[in-house]
């Protein structure tokens, strides 16, 4: 596979042919924050947080970096002061919906986002999809899905398949930005599934 050359923030960076912005700064050990991104998962885009500025033939850009493939000659620009305005505006939106959560609270420091901003709808979910596709696309098990759309949008466990599946796994817990997969599913559990149905 050919390499292609590009710059991030001033130095030069090879990477793969095919692969995302977001991994060639990854591996020339250059930050973009994310929300939604995961290694063994495709690329989803949703969390919107790893937007950066890219300029080619002179035509300026805004992408998410983790969707947005290398190109020969391509410049990036990680922080700009419009760069870093869209991540604090985008960390007070989430800030709106899970205040406490201690990933965001890092970022919204270090990007001075102001968590009073908005109005809380504390949904504690920022939809970044995490568990979902890890569980559909790694674990193959289809045992949380989204239900609804636009603003009613939510995170949900399939009862059946997670009274089956879940209780043994845990494997996307730690990967919520917020921590609340882990406390929906503890009253989920409670509620809906019986400790001798889990086991069974």
């Amino acid at each position: 596979m050919s390499e292609v050359r590009l710059q991030i923030d001033g130095q030069e960076v090879t990477a793969p042919e095919g692969a995302t912005v977001l991994e060639a700064a990854q591996g020339a050990g250059i930050p973009i924050p994310t929300l939604c991104h995961h290694e063994k998962l495709e690329p989803f885009g949703s969390c919107r947080l790893c937007t950066v500025e890219v300029e080619r033939g002179g035509r300026k850009q805004h992408v998410v970096s983790c969707v947005y493939p290398v190109a020969e000659g391509l410049t990036v620009r990680t922080r700009t002061p419009e760069i870093e305005r869209i991540r604090r505006v985008i960390l007070e939106l989430y800030l709106a919906h899970a205040p406490e959560a201690p990933r965001l609270k890092a970022l919204a420091e270090e990007y001075g986002a102001n968590k009073d901003r908005f109005d809380k709808e504390s949904s504690f979910c920022i939809h970044c999809g995490l568990c979902v596709r890890y569980c559909a696309e790694v674990k193959k098990k289809h045992a949380v899905g989204f239900i609804n759309r636009g603003t009613k949008k939510e995170v949900a466990f399939v009862p059946d398949i997670a009274a089956r599946e879940c209780w043994k796994c845990k494997e996307c817990f730690p990967l919520c930005p917020t921590s609340w997969l882990q406390a929906a599913y503890v009253l989920v559990e409670g509620i809906l599934f019986p400790r001798e149905e889990q086991r069974a």
